[in-house]
C-alpha cells in the first residue's frame, strides 16, 4: 500500500517548497493546488489552503523535510519524546542525511558532535539549516566545520545503493546508516559521552526502532527524534552541511567522469542525462551513477529508445 503523508505549512514554507521542487514540478493543473511535483515515485501536491499531500514510497522521507504529518497509512502518529530543557545549549551528537530524493549521486549520512563549548562559535560562523545556504556557502562551511568538531560521514555510492536497495527500503536503509554513523562516532568520542543524540526525523520513532532491531550495533540510549532538527541544535545543522557538501562533491566527481553535468533531484533533467548514459553504456553504466529503482530509469529507457 502506498504511503500517504499530509502536512500543513505556512506561506513562507510553501514558498520554500515550491522553490525546492522547481525541477521536479509537474506540468498539470490540479484544482486548488499551488503546485504538484514528483520525486522518484513519490508525488507531492501542495494546495492553496497550506495542506501538502505526499504519496508514494518516499512519502515519509519527503514530508519529514517540511513538517509533522497529520495522517499516515504506515507507521504511527505517536509524538517523539519531548526534548530536555535548554536542549540547544547541551553537548549533543546530531545526525542528518542528504541524497535520498536524488536520482543521481549517493546517499550521504553524517553524525556530528558539538560540545557545548563550541555552540556559540559554530553559530557565529553561520552554521544553520543547509536549506538556507547556497551551495558555495555549504562547501566552504563544511571544510571549516570538519576542522572544528568530531564527525563521522558515510557515503553510499549508487552502485552500492543498488545492491542494497532490494533488501532495504529507503527508510530502512537510512535507519541503518544513521545508526552506524552514530555508533562509529560514539566509539571515537569515548570516554566522552554526549548529553543527548538528536536525529533529524525522517520516519516515526516507533518505525525507526523497529528497523534498528535488525542492526548489529544498535544505539538506543539518549536518542531523540524531531523534524527540522537543525532548529533545535546546531549539531544537526553541522551534520546537514557536511552531508550536503559531500553529496555535491560526489555529483561533481560524477560530472567529471562522465563529461556531462549530472543534476541533483529527480526531474526531467535527470531523465535526459540518464538516457545519454543508457545509449553510451547501457544499464551497467547507469547503475554506477543512479538509483535504478526510481521512476526516472523507465522514463530514460523510453527517451533512449531502449
Amino acid at each position: 500500500m502506498a504511503q500517504v503523508q499530509v502536512i500543513k505549512v505556512n506561506k513562507s514554507t510553501m514558498a520554500k517548497m515550491q522553490a525546492y521542487y522547481t525541477k521536479n514540478q509537474l506540468n498539470k493543473t490540479i484544482p486548488y493546488a499551488q503546485f504538484a511535483a514528483k520525486v522518484g515515485s513519490t508525488t507531492i501536491t501542495a494546495y492553496t489552503s497550506g495542506k501538502v499531500v505526499f504519496q508514494g514510497p518516499a512519502a515519509e522521507t519527503e514530508a519529514a523535510k517540511w513538517g509533522t504529518a497529520e495522517s499516515k497509512t504506515a507507521g504511527t502518529s505517536k509524538k517523539s519524546t519531548t526534548l530536555p530543557a535548554n536542549f540547544s545549549q547541551l553537548s549533543v551528537l546530531g545526525s542528518d542525511e542528504v541524497g535520498n530524493g536524488s536520482y543521481f549521486g549517493p546517499v550521504t549520512v553524517c553524525a556530528a558532535y558539538v560540545d557545548k563549548t563550541m555552540i556559540a562559535k559554530l553559530k557565529a560562523l553561520g552554521v544553520r539549516d543547509s536549506k538556507e545556504l547556497t551551495d558555495p556557502q555549504i562547501r566552504q562551511l563544511s571544510a571549516v566545520i570538519k576542522k572544528l568538531i568530531p564527525y563521522k560521514l558515510l557515503i553510499v555510492e549508487p552502485e552500492k545503493y543498488n545492491q542494497i536497495q532490494p533488501k532495504y527500503n529507503a527508510v530502512h536503509m537510512k535507519v541503518a546508516l544513521h545508526n552506524q554513523a552514530i555508533y562509529l562516532l560514539l566509539n571515537e568520542l569515548a570516554p566522552v559521552k554526549p548529553e543527548a543524540i538528536l536525529i533529524d526525523q525522517f520516519t516515526p520513532e516507533a518505525n525507526y526502532k523497529k528497523y534498528v532491531k535488525s542492526e548489529r550495533n544498535q544505539v538506543s540510549e539518549k536518542l531523540y527524534f524531531v523534524t527540522k532538527g537543525e532548529q533545535y541544535h546546531v549539531a544537526v545543522a553541522a551534520a546537514s552541511i557536511i552531508s550536503r557538501a559531500a553529496f555535491l562533491e560526489e555529483l561533481d566527481k560524477e560530472s567529471k567522469e562522465l563529461g556531462v553535468t549530472v543534476p541533483s533531484g529527480a526531474g526531467t533533467a535527470s531523465d535526459k542525462v540518464a538516457a545519454q548514459l543508457l545509449k553510451k553504456g547501457g544499464i551497467e553504466l547507469l547503475s554506477q551513477y543512479a538509483k535504478l529503482h526510481f521512476a526516472n530509469t523507465e522514463k530514460a529507457k523510453k527517451l533512449a529508445g531502449k
